[in-house]
């Protein structure tokens, strides 16, 4: 299926493809591709602090397709994303982290909040308040790099950060090796 759209405000039209194999959907979004691979359900969850999803163990919420805007509690506290219509207009600078360097050196896969394979390379972030997904554009306000990012995961749970990227988004943002950057986080909605 090929289609094309507008992402947001910039009005830049780009080709929006999906391709089905193997329970791998591809995304291409201009010069951006996002791989979505569902987890199986035995997977361990890459937030293990996520307590529950719209008031169910993660798991089951995660099956029941019940995770986008769900509420969700990590520690004790009840965290409230925000509708899609909020998000279409979201904008924030702030910290930025990276996760998923744990996950390298065990065995098997990790899921997302979402119920997708967590994958450390890939274009991809966690956001406590965004609906999942969401594409989001992250400028680095150090270096100036920009990027596209699909927004798969819940995170960062550390005062002071807005976003936690992918280990690959922050390697391709230039803020890898540092740990954390001051960023510009805005929502691309994709409009046919």
């Amino acid at each position: 299926m090929k289609t094309t759209y507008k992402v947001t405000k910039v009005t830049v039209k780009t080709a929006y493809k999906v391709t089905k194999f193997a329970g791998e959907t591809v995304y291409t979004i201009g010069k951006y591709t996002f791989k979505v691979v569902k987890a199986p359900l035995a997977w361990p969850l890459i937030r293990g602090d996520l307590e529950s999803i719209d008031d169910l163990p993660p798991k089951d919420a995660i099956q029941q397709g019940r995770v986008k805007m769900a509420p969700y509690v990590v520690r004790g506290r009840r965290y409230v994303p925000m509708s899609v219509a909020e998000a279409k207009t979201y904008r924030q600078k702030g910290i930025a982290s990276w996760y998923g360097y744990e996950t390298y050196r065990q065995k098997g896969g990790h899921m997302t909040a979402n119920g997708e394979a967590f994958d450390p390379g890939g274009l991809n972030a966690a956001h406590k308040y965004l609906p999942l997904p969401t594409f989001v554009r992250v400028t680095n306000l150090e270096n100036n790099r920009r990027t596209i990012l699909r927004v798969n995961d819940r995170g960062p749970f550390v005062e002071g950060r807005i976003i936690d990227l992918s280990a690959g988004a922050a390697k391709k943002l230039g803020f890898y090796k540092k740990g954390t950057a001051r960023v510009l986080v805005e929502a691309v909605s994709l409009e046919g």
